[in-house]
C-alpha cells in the first residue's frame, strides 16, 4: 500500500530517442514521396501515416508517464514542450503528405524537394541531439542546435524564394493555394525543429 508514495522514475530519454527516430523515418519517406512518380506517392503517404500514428503513441505515453512520475531528469514543462514540439514536426510531415495526395499533385515543384531535403537534415540533427541529451553532452548538443538553426535559416530563404516564384509562374489560383499550403507546412515543420533546438539549449543551460 505504501508503493504509491514511493518516487517513480521514468526514462524519458527513451521516449525522446524513439520519437527522434520516427521523425527521421517520416522525413525520409517524405523526401522519397516528393522525388518519385505518382504511383509511389500513395505508398509513401501510407507509410508516413503509420509513422505518424506511432509517433502519437510515443507522445501519449511520454505525457502520461510525466503525470505519473515523481522524479524527472529536468523540468516537467521542458519535457512536455520537447516531446510536443517533436510531435508537431511529425504532424506537419503527415499533413504535407496528405495534402499532396488529396490535391492529386503528380509533378513536384523543385521547391518542395529542396524544403523536404532541408527538413530531413534538421530531423537527423534532432535525432542525434536527443540521444546526446541522455548524457547531457552540452557541447555536442549546442553544435547540433546551431546546425538546426542554420538549416531553419536555409529553409526560410528557400521558402521566400519559392513563394515568390509561385506567384510569378503559377497561373491557376487553385494551384497557388495548394502549393502555398504545402510550402508552408514544410516551413512550419522546420520551424518546429528550431523550437526543439531552443528547448534543448535551455535545458543544457539550466543543468550544465
Amino acid at each position: 500500500m505504501f508503493s504509491k508514495f514511493l518516487p517513480r522514475k521514468t526514462n524519458f530519454f527513451d521516449y525522446f530517442e524513439a520519437h527522434g527516430a520516427l521523425i527521421v523515418q517520416g522525413a525520409e519517406e517524405l523526401v522519397l514521396l516528393v522525388s518519385t512518380g505518382r504511383f509511389e506517392v500513395f505508398d509513401h503517404a501510407h507509410r508516413i501515416r503509420n509513422i505518424e500514428h506511432e509517433a502519437d503513441k510515443v507522445t501519449h505515453h511520454c505525457i502520461e508517464a510525466l503525470h505519473k512520475t515523481f522524479i524527472t531528469p529536468f523540468e516537467r514543462n521542458d519535457i512536455h514542450q520537447l516531446i510536443s514540439r517533436m510531435d508537431d514536426i511529425m504532424d506537419f510531415i503527415h499533413d504535407t503528405a496528405e495534402r499532396i495526395v488529396i490535391y492529386k499533385l503528380q509533378v513536384m515543384k523543385s521547391g518542395v524537394q529542396e524544403l523536404a531535403d532541408v527538413l530531413l537534415r534538421a530531423t537527423k540533427e534532432i535525432k542525434h541531439a536527443v540521444h546526446e541529451l541522455r548524457a547531457f553532452k552540452s557541447d555536442a548538443i549546442r553544435q547540433r542546435c546551431i546546425t538546426i538553426k542554420r538549416l531553419e535559416d536555409e529553409s526560410d530563404v528557400i521558402h521566400r524564394r519559392v513563394i515568390g516564384e509561385l506567384f510569378e509562374d503559377e497561373q491557376n489560383v487553385c494551384g497557388i493555394i495548394k502549393w502555398k499550403e504545402i510550402y508552408e507546412n514544410l516551413e512550419n515543420a522546420t520551424d518546429r525543429c528550431e523550437d526543439v533546438a531552443n528547448i534543448m539549449e535551455n535545458v543544457i543551460l539550466e543543468y550544465s
